[in-house]
């Protein structure tokens, strides 16, 4: 069995007297994308962060690639390639795709013996233009400022940008929020790519229709503890609001990868 990319043990956080993630372990196994359900104060973002690093965890035991890790930054969870694409994107409206795509590490061209340095905005466009195409993605125009593009297409932006930079677990917090049914689509597709090309995702989303959708598995989350995990094949919309709101409650919850159809296979 393929080992898992991410592994969960025994994880807790609490914030003074509040206990946001009770002792939750789970896995993540490469190329599959994998929807993480719950109401508001589940403690879904809370789990998230831990793993990417803006939170340290109380108890338990994170392993990424098979090795323990403690981030103590979200810059060393990049770095080891945990990618977390957050609902307001963290892109600069103002400039443009390629400057976003290499924002905070950009090229630069060196001059005088290295004394003077300038960026180097046609090798930025020009690797932006080849990481949209690695996902099918074309602008028009990859000049224009971000601001001037939609939603969808900001999503598309900030996707490549983890790609480019060989992003190993993309962590997506509620992608197709605010945004059109067409819009919605292309980003759901674009979550297809990934996982088709061995990026395995975590759809954190509240919108069931995209679970049924893209996942091939799910874990539901209640009060700060895991209460189910489900094959999108073997539930439905009712069950999973069951869980979601506290009704059911699977006290002892096997791996129930087993009995999935793989993590290349598309449930919809």
């Amino acid at each position: 069995m393929t080992e898992p990319i991410l592994s969960i043990r025994g994880l807790t956080k609490r914030f003074g007297g509040l206990v946001a993630v009770n002792d939750v372990s789970w896995d993540v196994y490469p190329g599959e994308v994998v929807a993480l359900l719950g109401d508001n104060g589940a403690g879904k973002s809370t789990l998230i962060k831990c793993v990417s690093g803006v939170h340290p965890a109380d108890e338990g035991e994170i392993f990424f690639e098979g090795r323990p890790s403690h981030f103590l930054r979200p810059i060393d969870a990049r770095r080891q390639g945990i990618e977390t694409i957050y609902q307001d994107l963290a892109l600069a409206n103002n400039l443009d795709v390629g400057a976003n795509i290499f924002l905070g590490r950009e090229m630069k061209n060196s001059h005088l013996g290295g004394l003077v340095k300038t960026l180097n905005d046609a090798r930025m466009l020009e690797e932006s233009q080849s990481a949209l195409a690695s996902l099918e993605i074309h602008f028009p125009s990859l000049t224009q400022p971000i601001e001037s593009l939609s939603g969808g297409q900001r999503q598309a932006v900030a996707i490549a940008r983890a790609v480019y930079w060989d992003a190993k677990l993309m962590i997506m917090d509620e992608p197709t929020n605010n945004l059109g049914v067409p819009e919605q689509k292309k980003v759901l597709d674009l979550i297809r790519r990934l996982r088709d090309q061995g990026v395995p995702v975590i759809l954190i989303t509240h919108i069931l229709p995209d679970v049924f959708a893209v996942s091939d598995r799910l874990m539901v989350m209640h009060r700060g503890r895991k209460v189910t995990e489900k094959i999108p094949s073997q539930t439905s919309t009712e069950e999973l609001v069951q869980y979601m709101v506290g009704a059911r409650d699977d006290t002892s919850v096997g791996n129930v990868r087993e009995n999935s159809l793989g993590p290349s296979a598309d449930p919809s």
